[in-house]
């Protein structure tokens, strides 16, 4: 991990201090889904997350002490999310945690987190409930029921659309929650469901579906999706002759779209607090440093995961670290909420929301959304 954070630097233009300029490690684990399907979010996240603690580490650490990031493998699987989440807390003794990749995930492992009292910090769960597990969880990823009834209206506006089709997986906490919210919006915005239908992860055919949403004469589909689903259906919708706009959640946000759905992708309407084609000076500064240190363009995931590493060491900075890792642990916990951050995502701080039990528990993102529209492999922004 320490030669992988040296080639960034290096590739930065600039070497690691050491002596008495960085005095301790501070320890960090990050638990994303590097194989499997989710490591089309997962790496993304692990190179943003690289990144960011390289800069952060030839600038001096924080107050002089350097992170090392501890990785692990967590698949995109519920069981494997609880066995890093367990090996990096109890045997890595990590300070806090990033990840998982997945909400399924984060709904599991998140409370072994929870339980032990240490920082888990979400970059890419946005499904409704992760958050109210507990006051040690924490997500910078902007929840579906904050962006999905900004992207319709704004998908409405520039459509004129007045009846749509849905379809979304019916087996994941994911999708499921953003069906939920989408269901949400359409009734605040008075826009009719014509039919809705479903699909599982894994499936490859969706032309029945898609054959009840033709027939249904809808004027947008609405899709709730993780990518490796999402642009297969967008490819067998325009075999069937469905031209209509896609309107899609945080899962349709990666370029990856474009590489599987190739020139089926256009009219895909997406939220986001970050865009590639942002102006804003932070985000300009962050996509060249990731060029210059991946020689491919970032995605959303990896400016969420970038910010959020910086998030932590401002809040990092103004603990006084004691050696006992209990006492630095809940004193992370108690500096995270004042965190505010101006990055790649733009002005970002968080907001404690009430917990299942109607009591104060974890922290969601506080971000403005840009609400985008696939065209020719890009995503333009259209609010």
């Amino acid at each position: 991990m320490n030669l992988k954070l040296n080639i960034l630097s290096a590739i930065l233009g600039i070497s690691f201090l050491y002596g008495n300029a960085v005095a301790a490690d501070i320890k960090i684990g990050i638990a994303a889904a590097l194989t499997g399907n989710a490591a089309q979010y997962g790496l993304p996240i692990r190179q943003g997350l690289e990144l960011a603690a390289a800069e952060i580490n030839v600038r001096g650490g924080v107050n002089g002490n350097r992170l090392e990031l501890i990785i692990e493998d967590e698949q995109g699987k519920k069981e494997e999310g609880i066995n890093v989440f367990k090996k990096l807390i109890f045997q890595n003794k990590v300070m806090m945690l990033f990840g998982p990749t997945l909400s399924n995930s984060a709904q599991a492992s998140d409370p072994v987190a929870q339980t032990a009292k240490v920082v888990v910090f979400g970059t890419s769960n946005t499904a409704d409930g992760i958050t109210s597990i507990g006051d040690y969880v924490f997500r910078n990823s902007v929840t579906e029921r904050d962006i999905l009834p900004i992207t319709l209206k704004i998908a409405a506006q520039n459509t004129g659309l007045k009846k749509v089709a849905v379809i979304y997986g019916n087996d994941d906490i994911f999708t499921k929650s953003g069906y939920d919210n989408f269901k949400k919006a359409l009734r605040d915005l008075k826009i009719p469901v014509a039919t809705t239908e479903t699909f599982a992860k894994g499936d490859v055919s969706f032309k029945p579906q898609l054959t009840n949403i033709r027939a249904s004469n809808p004027d947008a589909v609405v899709l709730s999706a993780l990518v490796a689903e999402g642009a297969p259906i967008m490819v067998q919708a325009r075999q069937l002759g469905i031209t209509l706009p896609f309107i899609g959640g945080n899962g349709m946000n990666s370029p990856r779209v474009f590489e599987l759905a190739k020139g089926n992708s256009d009219n895909l309407w997406v939220g986001s607090p970050w865009s590639v084609e942002s102006p804003a000076p932070e985000n300009k500064r962050f996509i060249a440093a990731y060029l210059k240190a991946h020689g491919t363009m970032p995605d959303q995931f990896a400016a969420q995961a970038y910010d959020a590493m910086y998030i932590a060491a401002q809040a990092l900075k103004t603990i006084k670290l004691t050696g006992k890792l209990e006492t630095d642990r809940k004193a992370l916990r108690d500096a995270l909420p004042a965190t505010q951050w101006n990055g790649a995502t733009g002005p970002f701080k968080f907001r404690r929301i009430v917990g299942r039990n109607g009591k104060p528990a974890g922290y969601d993102a506080v971000q403005t959304a840009i609400v985008m529209v696939t065209q020719a492999n890009r995503y333009v922004i259209k609010n």
